[in-house]
């Protein structure tokens, strides 16, 4: 079976991994650290706080930004489930706004259409490693007055118009799960250019600890640090972050072979009339790091993808839709009864795209058989 994804791991890891085991500080510490400069030095960003996963990043960013019930918080239609969710964590409402089915992230007009006197923040997703539109969403955020936050968890690497994201909004996630480009197995990451945003964000993921006392009191080996906010157990220990050293210093070469892959189902895949490729390259500003490999099937619907999937797993190909159609997920529908019609691009795009392999070590002949076995059932069914 060919997988969808693989995680790149060599004696590099091995040896941060030793490294750190000698060491005998294994929970968040000087590997956390360095593995957080190495983010913030890439991502060009002033702060950089590692945790547990995305989704802890995503909530600690909705409690950094002090979102909370009475907010809507917008959030593409299409995109993994906890974009929406880091909204209803904290008491806000997430509210849908469509997509532009050419690069399967936020319309700027379904945006715009969304606000309301109640909206405080939107969740610019930067989905499968292709920047969001953040020229238009952030002179929108500008206009109407509201807070950005960047969902780069498919986008360790990504550039806008030559600026890496996560520092192009107030604050921004990333992720470090195994299908993703960089992975610490699981993992995550929150980066702002704010201090005191960063200040919070350290505060909450360790339990809300808020510093030795200032009562006047001398301290010592006696102090302890004072909690005077609610918090959680959300740190990414030193053992992760050592894994994840030893992958940012590979960052280059991952992203490089897995553009070439890209080029080389764009070329393979180019006899096909009635499938859509990733645009990519031809986005006008976004740098594509294609951290998944997403194509379209024009006709059919979801019917005919599903056969598609079916004949390519029946070879020996592992494949996925793209993502979600969040508003068309049980607990939204229940909730706030959403209906498909509501966001046509994103249902579109969850019946009708496939995420093809892509990964480090990926062979030529893997590739070829990839795409013959889905040229094949795109032809028999």
């Amino acid at each position: 079976m060919i997988q969808i994804a693989a995680p790149s791991f060599d004696e590099t890891e091995i040896e941060e991994l030793r490294r750190c085991l000698e060491s005998g500080w294994v929970t968040q510490g000087p590997a956390t650290e360095k593995f957080e400069k190495m983010i913030a030095d890439r991502h060009e960003v002033s702060f950089v706080r590692a945790t547990t996963s995305c989704t802890a990043a995503l909530h600690l960013a909705t409690m950094a930004l002090g979102l909370g019930p009475g907010d809507e918080v917008i959030v593409p239609a299409f995109t993994w489930v906890t974009s929406a969710h880091c909204a209803e964590y904290v008491g806000a409402k997430a509210v849908f706004a469509d997509i532009d089915l050419t690069t399967y992230n936020l319309d700027p007009a379904a945006l715009e259409a969304a606000i309301t006197d109640k909206t405080r923040a939107i969740v610019a997703v930067h989905l499968f490693g292709l920047a969001a539109p953040m020229r238009e969403i952030r002179e929108i955020a500008a206009r109407r007055g509201l807070q950005i936050i960047e969902d780069a968890a498919c986008a360790i690497g990504t550039t806008y118009d030559g600026t890496p994201v996560g520092a192009l909004g107030d604050i921004g996630c990333f992720s470090f799960h195994p299908r993703k480009v960089v992975t610490t197995g699981e993992g995550g990451a929150v980066t702002t250019n704010g201090q005191k945003l960063a200040e919070v964000v350290s505060s909450l993921r360790n339990h809300g600890a808020t510093g030795l006392p200032k009562d006047g009191e001398p301290q010592g080996p006696w102090s302890m640090t004072t909690f005077n906010r609610l918090g959680y157990n959300l740190r990414l220990s030193d053992i992760q972050a050592a894994i994840g050293i030893a992958q940012m210093k590979k960052l280059d070469a991952l992203l490089a072979e897995r553009h070439r892959r890209a080029m080389g189902y764009n070329r393979l895949l180019a006899h096909l009339n009635d499938i859509a490729l990733p645009k990519g390259d031809a986005v006008e500003f976004a740098g594509h790091t294609y951290q998944s490999y997403v194509v379209r099937i024009c006709d059919g619907g979801r019917a005919r993808r599903n056969r598609i999937m079916a004949e390519m797993q029946a070879g020996g190909v592992q494949t996925r839709p793209g993502t979600h159609a969040v508003h068309r997920l049980g607990y939204y529908t229940e909730k706030y009864h959403t209906q498909p019609q509501d966001y046509p691009n994103a249902c579109i795009a969850e019946d009708t795209t496939i995420t093809l392999p892509i990964f480090p070590g990926m062979t030529d002949a893997q590739q070829e058989k990839v795409v013959e076995l889905l040229t094949a059932g795109m032809k028999a069914v």
